[in-house]
């Protein structure tokens, strides 16, 4: 029955695309604003208070912060196990949830959403999945995901179980099984998720550099962090590598033992491979399975689409092609995938590149 309210969902957000392309919405917002159903326009007004009050209109730390949660707070969710998935419990039960070791470090997002869910009366499930779409936009390269509102508050016994969220530390097969779990996941959709990793950085693996990226353009959705977990690891970012951290191949970049994994295990490495330079499939995939997690415990049914609020994102900056880091040559490329050889790329010129640490709002 869960999947088949999957099913639903990936209707529905079809079916919005084509009433939004149409000249004859039926709602017009008290802005000006056309949406297709006008419960819809209560959320332009936290729209045009979140993108310069809790982003700062940047796709900086907060941005970030917004796109891990969503995952954290929606992942919580098993058919047998328990959770309530998209439903916001992280928040509502965060003196159970921020106990999870997995969820370390969300108290900063929290905290900073919780006065935005206050003041504009909406629900924590409804406004964790709302702001991770917003914070995308601000994001060059990004796709245009969805939204779907109308998530109730979460109650006894939701706050969802320890153990439900991946940790970089776990194995490809334990990643792939918890997420095939929680919403019938494929290899394929776990590896553009991951996409997200374009647009992020660890601060307690190794707490005594917070803010280190995971590529070396974490301000703009792009293709590097597929092409840059694939280079030959050599070295860790601190001097202390914390657990779930292998040796990265580029000076202040992160790398995540699941990362590294997923581009190399035989289930996952040619879907990796396949988004390195390929940011429309990126796009693509990411889309499809952030929708599909963004909704994960509910009936569809239940939830009115609410995507045209959300703005189109912004375009990759011309000069922001896929290539290799200054000072990796394509020999540096760990070969994994059996069946096509990794894509060619040119190294940017001069020397060898460092990435400086996200600031930290």
């Amino acid at each position: 029955m869960f999947f088949k309210h999957l099913a639903a969902a990936l209707v529905s957000l079809a079916t919005l695309r084509v009433v939004s392309g149409t000249p004859y919405p039926r709602a017009t917002c008290a802005g000006g604003q056309q949406v297709a159903n006008e419960a819809c326009c209560a959320w332009f007004p936290v729209l045009e208070d979140i993108v310069p009050n809790l982003f700062d209109n940047e796709c900086g730390d907060d941005a970030h912060g917004a796109l891990r949660l969503s995952f954290h707070d929606a992942i919580g969710f098993s058919p047998t196990g328990g959770g309530g998935g998209a439903d916001g419990s992280v928040i509502v039960f965060q003196d159970t949830e921020l106990q999870f070791p997995a969820n370390a470090g969300l108290d900063d997002p929290i905290g900073d959403e919780a006065p935005f869910i206050a003041k504009h009366n909406v629900t924590p499930g409804d406004f964790i999945q709302f702001a991770a779409a917003v914070s995308l936009t601000l994001c060059p390269g990004a796709p245009r995901v969805g939204f779907m509102m109308g998530r109730p508050m979460p109650t006894e016994p939701s706050p969802a179980p320890d153990g439900l969220v991946p940790e970089p530390f776990d194995s490809v097969q334990k990643i792939l099984a918890r997420m095939h779990d929680a919403a019938g996941f494929s290899p394929t959709d776990v590896v553009a998720l991951l996409a997200s990793h374009s647009v992020a950085g660890a601060d307690t693996i190794d707490p005594t550099i917070p803010g280190t990226p995971f590529d070396s353009t974490p301000s703009v959705f792009d293709t590097q962090v597929f092409i840059e977990v694939q280079l030959r690891g050599t070295l860790f970012p601190g001097s202390e590598p914390g657990q779930g951290e292998v040796q990265s191949a580029v000076h202040g970049e992160m790398r995540l033992q699941s990362d590294h994994l997923m581009a190399r295990d035989p289930e996952t490495n040619c879907a990796w491979q396949s988004f390195a330079g390929n940011l429309p499939a990126v796009q693509s995939a990411f889309t499809s399975a952030f929708n599909r997690m963004s909704v994960i415990g509910h009936n569809p049914a239940d939830l009115i689409d609410c995507s045209d609020v959300i703005p189109g994102a912004l375009p990759l900056p011309r000069n922001a092609g896929p290539h290799l880091p200054a000072g990796q040559t394509q020999s540096d490329i760990e070969q994994a995938c059996a069946t096509k050889a990794f894509p060619t790329f040119t190294a940017q010129p001069g020397p060898a590149t460092t990435v400086p640490a996200i600031p930290q709002a």
